[in-house]
């Protein structure tokens, strides 16, 4: 551990985290990790994104449009608040064999409401063409769909934009096959 850096504690594939390491990559932000390895997930990290936005040089994650600042907020908050808690470790841990059933579900309801806005708002990226924690929040969610097996050909805005993303680098390095608490079977 680096005197003075950050310190995230997370874990290699939950959203909260990727969405964080996300968030210090496009920052340029030179970051520690310490592995936990969850029985629940840690909760919504949006309060830490907007933080490191508000304290960090870099490209802005939230735009300084308020009309504008007001959709990446809308998008963010469908996703991490209304479509990623039901895939939370601890509940699909609940749900038991039905988890998947249960997975797709309310991942295909969600991405079913995110489509439509996402036509509306999207540019290169969710709002426009400037990166915001509305993507932040989108990449990690495509992969859990694409863990729960949901067909993301069905929403193509979502598909596109998370390919789009894909390409960055912050969102390469960031991602749960790279992590240093990812087991070797699913390392990259």
């Amino acid at each position: 551990v680096q005197a003075g850096s950050p310190i995230l504690h997370g874990y290699f594939r939950s959203s909260c985290s990727w969405r964080v390491r996300i968030a210090f990559a496009l920052k340029g932000v030179e970051y520690d990790q310490l592995p936990v390895n969850l029985i629940k997930d840690g909760g919504q990290q949006l309060a830490v994104i907007q933080y490191i936005d508000e304290t960090r040089p870099g490209p802005r994650l939230l735009p300084a449009d308020p009309k504008t600042r007001a959709q990446v907020r809308m998008i963010s908050d469908l996703i991490a608040s209304g479509i990623q808690p039901l895939q939370n470790l601890y509940v699909i841990q609940k749900i038991g064999a039905e988890k998947m059933q249960w997975s797709q579900h309310f991942i295909d309801r969600g991405f079913q409401a995110l489509e439509p806005i996402l036509k509306q708002t999207a540019g290169k990226y969710c709002v426009g063409d400037e990166i915001s924690m509305a993507d932040i929040c989108l990449v990690p969610q495509v992969y859990n769909a694409e863990r729960f097996k949901v067909d993301v050909g069905k929403y193509p805005t979502i598909k596109r934009l998370n390919e789009a993303l894909l390409e960055i680098e912050a969102f390469q390095v960031s991602h749960p096959s790279r992590q240093p608490d990812t087991p070797d079977d699913l390392r990259a």
